[in-house]
């Protein structure tokens, strides 16, 4: 690749400024990065106080590189967001989602074994006895009945706001160019005879030139490019339950909880908000148009919709009870809807578009792409210049065997999603969802 070739990179998320950082310091001359907003990008799936950093994995790619980025979460340039906390995976029988239980139980064992293959420690955890032991804070019947699990004191968590933060920063003193508000929100591509993109459009109207496009937009990537069946959008659910100072002391040192087969999970209080973040990693909503695209909203609110469907503040509510009876009742401050770009198997995207030899699409988070902050550039410019292995060429490629048929049921992810099948909004509560939005672009004008 000519390194004096125009780079335009839509998305100011993980993978955009993973991969606008890492062009630049591989030498790069002009990387522009395009979005609605400056980063933290408000409603972006990269944007929160707290993201798991775990090399967990029942796929020993991925154990590998989550253990590569692990590794420098401790360093000087991220342990400023990093707070180390070990991650207790457990499971359970006898849910209403048997099908799912029994993929969560060979998930969990397959994860203990990559682990162990890889030399990595884990301890397993028996009973709720056994894990009121070694955990105190957990004062709930846990995952029961029929609990198993495991933990790795070798993890923690990253306040993500704070990480993207840092990383833009690093971005502009690296001489990447940010180009945001209605002049950064693409909207459309120039075309050349054979395919070729030339140029992006914007909500302004304006055109912006390139000689080589990477998409990194995310939940909002099938609504922009031709996305061939392979990636959907799926709405997964957060809640935010105020502490009181001496109660953010109590549970300083809980471990980051996650239950395979329900999907909840927890994590440490976060000590700058005080909140107590909970939320769940399963099948998620879709929000679909006239076109069966589900896709997020595209308008930036000022935050986060304060709304998630009634089902769900019920599940986070019977998850939270699980672990600390004492806060069932005590209702979230807080709720809101993170957009996962999931992908069938659960892997990224890093390939060319098939129908576009210049449009790169970086995308497929799949709800577990933010840990790989630190090293996720490095992969995604070696497949942008075709420069790594076969092996991991052909885990991201762009998928094109789902090209004529739109099926739902393929997207189970990589066997880590718990909790009830996946499911459309309601006309009802996407209404309500519009109004939350709303709302919230409403009092950041107050």
């Amino acid at each position: 690749m000519d390194k004096n070739e125009r780079i335009i990179i839509i998305g100011a998320g993980v993978f955009g400024l993973s991969t606008a950082l890492r062009l630049k310091e591989e030498g790069y001359n002009a990387v522009t990065v395009l979005d609605r907003s400056m980063p933290p990008v408000s409603d972006g799936s990269s944007n929160d106080i707290s993201r798991i950093i775990r090399f967990d994995y029942g796929d020993p790619v991925y154990a590998d590189i989550a253990k590569e980025a692990y590794d420098l979460w401790k360093t000087d340039d991220y342990s400023d967001a990093f707070y180390s906390a070990p991650c207790f995976w457990v499971c359970q029988e006898g849910t209403p989602e048997e099908p799912i239980q029994l993929r969560a139980q060979e998930y969990s064992e397959k994860t203990k074994r990559v682990l162990t293959e890889i030399g990595q420690e884990w301890t397993a955890v028996k009973t709720v006895a056994e894990a009121k032991q070694r955990f105190p804070q957990l004062t709930g019947e846990l995952a029961s009945p029929g609990f198993d699990g495991f933990y790795n004191t070798a993890a923690g968590w990253a306040d993500a706001g704070k990480a993207i933060a840092r990383l833009a920063s690093r971005c502009v003193h690296a001489g990447v160019s940010f180009i945001t508000g209605p002049n950064g929100q693409v909207v459309d591509f120039e075309k050349a005879p054979d395919g070729s993109i030339t140029s992006v459009k914007t909500s302004s109207g304006v055109e912006i030139a390139g000689d080589r496009f990477v998409v990194a937009t995310g939940a909002w990537t099938a609504s922009l490019v031709p996305a061939w069946n392979s990636m959907l959008a799926a709405g997964q659910i957060v809640g935010y339950m105020k502490l009181a100072p001496e109660e953010v002391v109590e549970l300083r040192d809980i471990p980051i909880y996650f239950n395979f087969s329900t999907g909840f999970f927890c994590f440490p209080p976060h000590e700058g908000t005080g909140y107590l973040k909970v939320a769940c990693h399963g099948f998620g909503y879709t929000n679909s148009n006239s076109s069966n695209i589900s896709s997020p909203p595209s308008k930036p609110p000022a935050s986060r919709a304060n709304f998630i469907p009634e089902d769900g503040v019920t599940r986070l509510t019977s998850g939270l009870k699980s672990i600390f009876p004492q806060f069932a009742d005590r209702g979230f401050e807080r709720v809101g809807i993170c957009w996962y770009n999931d992908t069938p198997t659960g892997d990224f995207i890093l390939d060319y578009h098939p129908e576009h030899k210049n449009l790169f699409i970086a995308t497929g988070g799949s709800g577990h792409a933010f840990k790989f902050l630190p090293v996720l550039g490095k992969y995604a410019v070696g497949c942008l210049e075709r420069n790594l292995s076969d092996k991991l060429l052909s885990k991201w490629k762009f998928p094109t065997q789902f090209r004529e048929r739109f099926q739902s049921n393929i997207f189970t992810g990589d066997g880590s999603r718990g909790g009830p099948e996946r499911r459309e909004m309601t006309g009802s509560e996407k209404g309500t969802f519009d109004a939350a939005l709303t709302a919230s672009a409403r009092q950041a004008k107050i």
